[in-house]
């Protein structure tokens, strides 16, 4: 089983953090879904099983995950910087911290050449890693391969 924070959205002093977790059986069945954690609660958002669920795994689906869940995102209702003062700026968006440089194109390459090489859209894969748009996101790759670090689109003649 894996839980992958995936974004986070903070209002007044709860926030609310939306986790894909995956879990995958001896059998060569898995389950991927979406769940919202706020606080203690956990919903569920969606659901994808291959094979299809049964009405009694899909009623134990919620004692599978819950602990994992949250031991997970523990402390994601915490608002970072609300009752410190240990200087700490508040944290206003999910996006991670913009990088510059080299820096960033190597998180670009990395997340590029770990999504082809697990067979999913690289492309979505920097989306979610850097947290831009498409189009910014494509930039970001393209500058990566400017640098040398992702092959060429084309073969060069």
């Amino acid at each position: 089983m894996s839980v992958r924070r995936a974004w986070e959205v903070r209002e007044n002093d709860t926030a609310t953090t939306w986790c894909d977790v995956r879990l995958s059986f001896a059998d060569g069945a898995g389950v991927r879904l979406l769940a919202a954690v706020c606080g203690s609660s956990v919903s569920i958002e969606d659901v994808r099983a291959r094979p299809a669920l049964s009405l009694d795994d899909l009623a134990a689906l919620p004692d599978w995950i819950e602990g994992p869940l949250l031991a997970a995102c523990a402390g994601a209702s915490a608002v970072p910087g609300a009752s410190g003062g240990d200087g700490s700026p508040d944290r206003r968006h999910a996006r991670p911290a913009p990088q510059c440089g080299t820096g960033s194109r190597r998180l670009v390459a990395g997340e590029y050449l770990a999504a082809q090489r697990a067979g999913r859209d690289p492309v979505l894969a920097v989306m979610a890693a850097t947290g831009h748009s498409r189009r910014h996101s494509l930039r970001l790759i393209a500058g990566a391969r400017d640098a040398g670090l992702l092959a060429p689109r084309h073969v060069r003649r």
